[in-house]
């Protein structure tokens, strides 16, 4: 029986509660800190940055000091169309071990973390979430092969750039900030 249900669910038949990639990015449904469905589409209309992320990695310190200094600048500080959407992921050598709370936690008295983080998440293989298939197919098949692994989608939810996690945070600004231009711009035009 649950070889049939997998095989209906991979086919479309029967859905996990997560909506389609019709609408991109943000038409989708994920898992909270509690365990429970949220949609993305509150998101809709800003530039994302969604990144695996966990604790106990050599990038982590990097990483997360980057993330929150971005998110600071661009989101609380310039009132830029700027999230970042966080997924803790254990896949990569056990370096998340801990449970959602404890994550939370963690990166928001560790690190001042004021941006989304969702729950513990798959990024890869069978039981991939949803979102992360959808971002590696949408980057022609680029999925994490690590912690850190970063996707910038646009305010449409199009992927529109990937990066593993040797490149920093901070490198990916001028690609953020030019998304940011390309949103305003648009704006103009309406």
């Amino acid at each position: 029986m649950d070889k049939l249900l997998w095989l209906l669910f991979c086919c479309g038949l029967i859905s996990s509660g997560h909506s389609k990639s019709k609408g991109g990015l943000y038409s989708f449904n994920v898992r909270n800190l509690n365990n429970e469905l949220t949609s993305l589409e509150s998101y809709r209309g800003k530039v994302t940055l969604v990144v695996n992320v966990a604790s106990e990695c050599g990038y982590t310190d990097e990483h997360y000091k980057e993330m929150v200094a971005l998110y600071d600048e661009l989101a609380i500080e310039n009132n830029e169309p700027f999230t970042i959407l966080a997924f803790p992921c254990n896949q990569f050598g056990n370096q998340e071990p801990y449970e959602n709370h404890a994550i939370a936690n963690h990166v928001k008295s560790q690190y001042g973390v004021k941006f989304p983080l969702f729950g513990k998440t798959k990024v890869v293989g069978h039981e991939v979430d949803p979102v992360f298939s959808y971002l590696s197919k949408s980057s022609n098949g680029h999925e994490p092969t690590w912690n850190f692994w970063k996707y910038l989608v646009d305010e449409k939810g199009q992927v529109i750039g990937n990066w593993g996690p040797r490149v920093s945070v901070m490198d990916l600004k001028g690609d953020i900030i030019a998304a940011l231009e390309r949103l305003k711009m648009q704006r103009i035009e309406l």
